[in-house]
């Protein structure tokens, strides 16, 4: 039996899409390296880093509710071109920034324009496929997103070693290139546009007719996902950190963590999420949420690169199971014309949770060391698993 046979019938426009992801995210690099290229190379210290990452995730919060909008009233092919050549020029000019109010704007812009990618993809993807098939969709996605995070912080690691300006300047040529991509591809430009199947419409309308009994769910979920979310994204805030400073390993050692987070999940996220397919969205995410909780917990016992490896396994089974499952949730609960606004929202949540997960991390690192920090990461998944837990389904 194929585990991977659960992607055959997607359409066309779901692949060009993901072919545009694999492109762009083959060049990330200066999200995953920003604290330790403004700790390391500008001298900055981490509680301004991590101030750095508080506006990443503000811009991220302006981003999502506005791009999802945008995207139910102009087309989401539309807003994803432009987040990606706009981004691409934001990325390429900031290493010129010459000082810390610079970086902070610029940070906030790109932050801005990067991520008004997501609710227009997410949107695109949920109009193009109907239900049953969504999270098969959005696995297929999160696969190339992630093959190519196996190879952008991987060389990123290795580059920051001889230019940290140059994570700028790649990551932006690989965002304009996936701009490209899709500008170039009729097929793409179709993809906000495609139908879901007679009938589907009018039911989820129905379905959504009450909005705020809609709503009341959606954000009930997003403050349960709130506390995990904000111990996932220690990955870009104190985790780098904790393995440079604490630990003292280099930073290649970081980028190849990364990558076998990314391997991981390239390999086993689309069987597993095939498999567990009949789980209904409640006990996959309350699932999810303990496995990512327990893993950056156990960063209170690592001591060298092999047992950071051994949390890293088990915080990325978390991952493949809380996030395309979130997704799904979230596109199922959307009535079809208010779907880009629904991911807008949850991609809201995200970044709140960069912002205040990424600035809280990076603070207790500094002032009440890692032993405080990855307890409270284990606290806070366990909690989100038991708020999560009565979801509907």
């Amino acid at each position: 039996m194929n585990p991977w046979r659960g992607l055959q019938g997607l359409p066309r426009e779901v692949w060009i899409l993901s072919a545009a992801m694999l492109v762009n995210r083959a060049g990330t690099m200066a999200l995953p390296f920003l604290v330790l290229y403004l700790t390391r190379s500008l001298g900055l210290s981490a509680e301004r880093a991590g101030l750095a990452l508080f506006c990443y995730g503000i811009g991220s919060l302006i981003a999502g509710p506005v791009a999802g909008r945008l995207s139910d009233a102009v087309g989401a092919e539309r807003i994803m071109k432009l987040s990606l050549f706009v981004s691409g020029a934001l990325l390429l000019a900031f290493p010129l920034a010459g000082s810390f109010g610079a970086i902070l704007t610029l940070t906030c812009l790109w932050s801005i324009t990067s991520e008004a990618f997501r609710p227009a993809s997410l949107a695109s993807i949920a109009h193009a496929v109907p239900s049953p098939q969504r999270k098969a969709a959005f696995v297929l996605a999160r696969l190339a997103i992630n093959l190519g995070m196996s190879v952008g912080p991987a060389v990123g690691g290795f580059l920051a070693r001889v230019s940290y300006p140059a994570l700028f300047w790649v990551d932006g040529a690989t965002s304009i290139g996936a701009g490209v991509i899709l500008a170039a591809s009729a097929s793409a430009r179709k993809a906000p546009a495609a139908p879901a199947p007679p009938g589907e419409d009018a039911q989820e309308d129905a379905r959504g007719a009450s909005v705020p009994h809609a709503t009341r769910d959606l954000l009930f979920f997003l403050m349960a996902l709130l506390p995990v979310a904000m111990v996932f994204f220690q990955l870009h805030g104190a985790f780098p950190l904790f393995l440079v400073r604490d630990l003292g390993l280099p930073e290649s050692a970081f980028g190849l963590l990364l990558t076998v987070n990314t391997v991981l999940i390239i390999l086993l996220e689309v069987p597993l999420n095939l498999a567990l397919a009949h789980w209904p969205h409640a006990r996959a995410v309350a699932v999810g949420a303990v496995l990512t909780g327990v893993g950056f917990g156990a960063l209170v016992f690592a001591r060298d690169a092999w047992s950071v490896a051994a949390t890293v396994f088990v915080w990325t089974f978390g991952e493949m199971i809380l996030l395309p499952a979130s997704t799904a949730y979230v596109a199922d609960l959307a009535p079809p014309r208010r779907r880009g606004a629904y991911m807008g929202y949850q991609q809201m949540t995200f970044a709140l949770a960069l912002s205040l997960g990424s600035w809280l991390g990076t603070m207790t690192l500094a002032r009440f060391g890692s032993t405080t920090l990855w307890g409270a990461a284990l606290v806070f998944g366990l909690l989100s698993a038991v708020l999560l837990r009565p979801a509907r389904r």
